[in-house]
């Protein structure tokens, strides 16, 4: 039987870093302790609930299927301690008013329920208006005024210095691919590597043009086998080892919709994260439920 009192919100803390790191050491460092801390932590939180939480690979860690619900759990928890502790510093609980944010597929569906639910959690009288809209029409709609906020990949955005803006968070992307793949078997993999296999191309949020420019600072190019805007298409086609893809750690599942594993796996080149964040327009006066909608999400991922 589990003992609440045998867990501390340290040894969680130390299990999600673990968790989004993939390895212990870089747990570690994110965390600013030492890597048998880590390893400490995660180990006693094993032994407490009877069950594996992480499979150990010779390049790092994954999560099991019991890792990846506890994981949403120990999330969870985390975020409802922040929002107490931070409470104090949020606006009027007792505002109300409405927010028109708009945000694109993958935000919506990766990046914002979460933190929709924390948000009215603590701002029960504040509405929020999501609208389903791609990048360059959010950036439109909050120009011209349509929109209060805009919840956009800013690594896609051009013309950045247009609107004031906030970067939420920085998803580092990986290489996704079946267990059974031969790069499984690499103990580094480049750029150059990926390049001899079939890959699967992701359209959705411009997906295909920011893969294409990083792919050309390096002087390469993607051996593109199928193209697809559906992310569980992709899935399937991954863990049925068709190919292989590089994406944001926000979007990464561990298995497909049929159950076919998909493992993630470090890139020893650099390549750059997705960015997520907000655009206002500058010379807007925002009204109180916006600014605390924005300050909450600033709060909640800074955090």
């Amino acid at each position: 039987m589990i003992k609440g009192k045998d867990v501390s919100m340290r040894q969680l803390r130390y299990f999600v870093a673990a968790a989004d790191a993939g390895q212990f050491s870089q747990a570690a460092l994110k965390v600013h302790v030492s890597q048998s801390a880590i390893t400490a932590a995660v180990q006693h939180l094993e032994e407490t609930m009877g069950v594996s939480l992480f499979d150990r690979l010779p390049y790092g860690v994954t999560l099991t299927a019991e890792g990846n619900k506890f994981a949403q759990h120990a999330r969870h928890i985390l975020e409802t301690l922040q929002d107490a502790l931070s409470e104090p510093l949020f606006l009027s609980h007792s505002t109300r008013g409405s927010v028109r944010v708009g945000a694109s597929y993958t935000l919506l569906g990766y990046f914002l329920p979460a933190l929709l639910a924390r948000f009215k959690r603590n701002y029960p009288q504040v509405e929020i208006e999501l609208v389903d809209i791609d990048r360059h029409s959010i950036e439109q709609a909050v120009n011209n005024g349509d929109l209060d906020l805009g919840l956009v990949i800013v690594s896609n955005t051009p013309s950045l210095n247009v609107f004031s803006h906030q970067v939420l968070i920085r998803s580092r992307r990986q290489l996704w691919l079946a267990i059974q793949h031969p790069l499984m078997t690499a103990s580094s993999i480049n750029l150059e590597d990926v390049a001899q296999h079939a890959y699967i191309l992701a359209t959705v949020d411009e997906g295909d043009s920011s893969t294409f420019r990083y792919w050309a600072s390096r002087g390469l190019a993607p051996n593109v086998a199928f193209r697809t805007s559906s992310m569980e298409a992709l899935r399937g086609l991954v863990g049925h080892g068709f190919g292989v893809t590089i994406l944001s750690d926000m979007l990464y599942r561990p298995w497909s919709l049929e159950g076919k594993r998909i493992e993630a796996r470090p890139l020893a080149d650099v390549i750059p994260p997705m960015e997520l964040g907000l655009i206002w327009r500058p010379d807007k006066h925002l009204s109180i439920s916006v600014q605390a909608f924005r300050q909450f999400l600033i709060m909640a991922c800074t955090s």
